[in-house]
């Protein structure tokens, strides 16, 4: 790899999309929302997981700019939701406990964000409009864009991987808390069935006992 070839990498990884896993822990009667400033033809993505918590449920909305419902899904344990931008502002993602009485809810979520539309390509709904008024396109400058094409791919590509190793560590997580709880379920009935059976077997005995008293009449 040359010089030029790994600035022109740099430049194109530091383009590439962000993408954070969080962890947020909503109260019972409580909703917690997070922001996102954003240009015209960002692409927005959330993927969100409830780790702990009841049902393992929580209601999900988000808001665009002009606080119109981009998205609304009730006692969702899980989802993933990608949207491009369709105005310049504040997105809005709100996760609500409400429905809950008494137990909070441990949720893992992550906000993605990608690039936007590049300027000339909304205008002539397509490629070729946009192709017509640029200058030809040279070997070098194509491969360029190949590569740029091919890094953006894996990027999306090992984003979804981590997103996967997140949701299956929760998931992981969750279930050994079940097991866990299980599992000290059985050893306590166990306990109690033994404890049972001793008591009455105990019983028995001092019951059939009394038949084999010999009773003296003065």
């Amino acid at each position: 790899m040359t010089l030029r070839q790994l600035f022109t990498f740099l430049g194109i990884f530091s383009l590439l999309s962000v993408a954070e896993s969080y962890f947020v822990t909503v109260d019972a009667h409580a909703e917690e929302c997070f922001f996102e400033k954003v240009t015209t033809g960002t692409k927005l993505g959330l993927a969100f997981e409830v780790a702990e918590g009841g049902f393992l449920d929580i209601d999900i909305k988000i808001y665009s700019p002009d606080g119109k419902i981009v998205h609304e899904g009730e006692r969702e344990s899980n989802g993933r939701y990608t949207f491009p931008a369709s105005m310049d502002g504040v997105y809005t993602y709100c996760f609500s406990n409400k429905m809950s009485t008494m137990t909070p809810k441990i949720v893992m979520f992550s906000m993605d964000v990608g690039e936007g539309i590049k300027p000339g390509h909304e205008a002539a709904n397509g490629e070729e409009g946009w192709a017509l008024q640029q200058p030809p396109i040279s070997g070098e400058a194509a491969g360029g864009n190949k590569m740029e094409d091919m890094i953006r791919e894996l990027s999306a590509a090992l984003s979804g991987v981590k997103h996967e190793q997140d949701y299956m560590e929760v998931r992981e997580r969750i279930h050994r808390s079940i097991n866990d709880n299980t599992n000290s379920r059985v050893v306590l009935w166990s306990v109690f069935e033994a404890l049972v059976l001793v008591a009455m077997t105990i019983g028995q005995v001092y019951y059939l006992k009394q038949f084999f008293e010999v009773r003296r009449v003065v």
